[in-house]
């Protein structure tokens, strides 16, 4: 088969579909393993092979290992991933950071991140949140003081999602004084095996150890390693997190779908489909991927007439983390007690995913900007209402 990924942007939408599809076909690994060691490596591969094949990155400049496609054409590659089940990169808040590096970085640090990001050669995480420092970021402490050619950097940064296996953690880091709140905030990239670092994971409620507490003693940090200009990172922050919210949450519209499909067959295998309030309860689950379908094409129609997404990414990401924890709340009801089975236990229907979705979704509205915060936004940017 002749990869069309050089091209791709000039294809038709139906021959880029059918293009991409076929790579998938061609390509694609099989089932992830469960080991998460193995499956690291395993989504490792699959990164470095979508670069390879030239099919990674759609929106990225070539230069950098990325396809340049259109706005348009950012739907379809994010749906038949999505129908594929395609492996997920290995580090998925390198596409929070990546962008970020591509709008504002230097030469030294396009040349230097960018491809392994792309090809899943570095892992990334996230440094923002602190013990005292969630929701309200510009409340952060974390501090970093210029001395010649280096920040050093002291403090703790906590919830810090895949910390463990990540090589870098990009990171909001106050150099202004104590009430400087946004204005005194610089970005910094931090090698995670700098003298200085140490990591310990936090134990969630599945069982696993997600995230990490990331703690910074006398950590050293060349200036190079800082993007953009010093007391800017909050601004440059927002566009990290508007590219987490944009695009590429496309492929959870196919997801959702395909969840809610498989609750109604969990509804018909525990001999619930009869019962009317069960109906009425799928029926809206039915109804809640409709709109979170509709919403998304509301936000991508802003895209494409070249308008940020703005207010309406907040009433997305509210939507999108209310619905899910609706979904799994559904899900444990058609259990019934076998739904409190631990999600490793094999006497739990479907190798646990229900109990184990259950668990990991309760912090669905506290993750990337809390529940509160949304409707915040939202009743003063859509609204109108006072702050």
């Amino acid at each position: 088969m002749v990869d069309l990924a050089p091209r791709a942007g000039e294809l038709t939408e139906a021959a880029f579909r059918g293009a991409f599809r076929a790579f998938l076909e061609e390509h694609h690994p099989g089932p992830e393993p469960d080991d998460p060691d193995e499956k690291l490596l395993f989504q490792r591969a699959w990164a470095a092979c979508m670069h390879d094949h030239g099919w990674a990155a759609p929106s990225w400049p070539r230069q950098w290992g990325g396809m340049e496609l259109p706005v348009d054409k950012l739907v379809p590659y994010y749906e038949e991933l999505a129908l594929a089940r395609a492996p997920a990169h290995p580090s998925p808040n390198a596409f929070i950071v990546g962008p970020t590096i591509l709008a504002f970085g230097t030469p030294w640090q396009q040349e230097r991140f960018l491809l392994p990001i792309v090809r899943g050669e570095e892992l990334w995480c996230q440094g923002f949140s602190e013990p005292g420092a969630g929701s309200d970021l510009p409340s952060l402490l974390t501090r970093a003081e210029l001395v010649h050619d280096e920040y050093v950097v002291n403090g703790q940064k906590l919830w810090t999602s895949r910390a463990m296996a990540a090589d870098w953690m990009f990171a909001l880091v106050r150099t202004g004084n104590v009430t400087s709140r946004q204005r005194g905030l610089t970005y910094l990239l931090i090698k995670l095996s700098s003298p200085g670092i140490t990591i310990r994971p936090l134990r969630d409620m599945t069982g696993g150890a997600y995230f990490g507490e990331v703690f910074l003693d006398d950590v050293r940090v060349p200036v190079s390693q800082r993007v953009g200009n010093e007391k800017d990172g909050w601004r440059i922050a927002r566009t990290s997190l508007g590219h987490e919210r944009s695009t590429s949450r496309i492929g959870m519209v196919v997801r959702y779908r395909r969840v809610v499909a498989e609750l109604i067959d969990l509804a018909q295998e525990r001999g619930l489909n009869a019962d009317p309030v069960i109906r009425q309860r799928l029926a809206e689950a039915v109804t809640g991927s409709r709109l979170l379908a509709m919403t998304f094409e509301r936000i991508m129609a802003s895209v494409l007439k070249g308008d940020e997404p703005g207010p309406a990414s907040s009433v997305s990401r509210l939507f999108l983390a209310t619905f899910e924890q609706r979904l799994h709340e559904l899900a444990m009801d058609l259990l019934g007690p076998a739904g409190m089975l631990a999600a490793d236990d094999n006497r739990n229907p479907q190798r646990g995913r229900w109990t184990w979705g259950f668990l990991n979704t309760r912090a669905s509205t506290i993750g990337a900007g809390t529940a509160e915060i949304q409707r915040n936004t939202i009743a003063e940017r859509v609204l109108g209402l006072p702050r």
